[in-house]
């Protein structure tokens, strides 16, 4: 059995990095990352950050809830179910480096008057001129080194009016282990189960977190260790 490394956050870069991936191959990987989420119930833990972050607005008022790195967007189809179970008016935008993935999304999408995508590059000037209510990053903030983490929550910070809520990865050699023996009986896409090891080397131990979340202008800040190997960041704007 292979030695693995948590001591630090590594720089393998994972399949999906690659945008030009596409094709049937594409979205069968996205439709495995999403069962994966929600059999190890990670899409709930963005939805109770949202819900979390809304309890004091009234549900007259209209969210705008951006989600960066929204794959097919099923975390925003969830909410949308949600926003329509409240009875609470939300306007979803979805926002992909992936022009592939985007396309996905709107397909998968239709029947989702609410939501709209976007094939935006998330440090461009097109996107921090936009504003939100709500920033998501679900399984993203891993994909970005330190210095690049900062800039972005710093940028996230300005554009919105409520908060942020980040739901990314422990990096720990137990959830190492268990995503193998998972793999071994519930996934057959490489993609998935070779990113998926790749994305828990890639993310976070709590301290890790602490000093990013001190590089940002509010203390209004949580960390929650949630199950499966989950840390739920939410950022409330003062």
């Amino acid at each position: 059995m292979n030695k693995i490394d948590t001591s630090r956050r590594t720089d393998m870069a994972e399949i999906m990095d690659d945008f030009e991936l596409s094709g049937r191959e594409l979205k069968k990987t996205l439709h495995d990352l999403d069962n994966i989420n929600k059999w190890l119930g990670g899409n709930e833990i963005t939805l109770n950050g949202v819900e979390r972050l809304l309890k004091s607005i009234p549900k007259e008022q209209k969210i705008k809830i951006a989600d960066v790195g929204c794959g097919n967007g099923a975390i925003l189809r969830k909410i949308a179910k949600w926003g329509r179970k409240r009875g609470q008016e939300l306007e979803l935008v979805g926002i992909d480096a992936n022009p592939h993935a985007i396309e996905i999304a709107k397909e998968l999408s239709s029947s989702y008057p609410e939501l709209q995508f976007s094939a935006i590059n998330i440090f461009s000037e097109e996107f921090t001129n936009q504003r939100y209510d709500i920033i998501l990053c679900t399984l993203t903030l891993h994909h970005f080194k330190d210095r690049q983490i900062v800039d972005l929550l710093n940028n996230f910070y300005r554009q919105v009016r409520v908060g942020i809520v980040i739901n990314d990865l422990h990096r720990s050699k137990v959830a190492y282990r268990l995503f193998q023996a998972f793999c071994m009986v519930f996934i057959s896409n490489e993609i998935a189960r070779k990113d998926g090891l790749i994305s828990i080397l890639r993310g976070f131990k709590k301290e890790e977190i602490a000093l990013l979340a001190a590089k940002l202008p509010t203390q209004k800040q949580q960390v929650k260790w949630k199950w499966a190997f989950r840390y739920q960041w939410i950022i409330e704007k003062e």
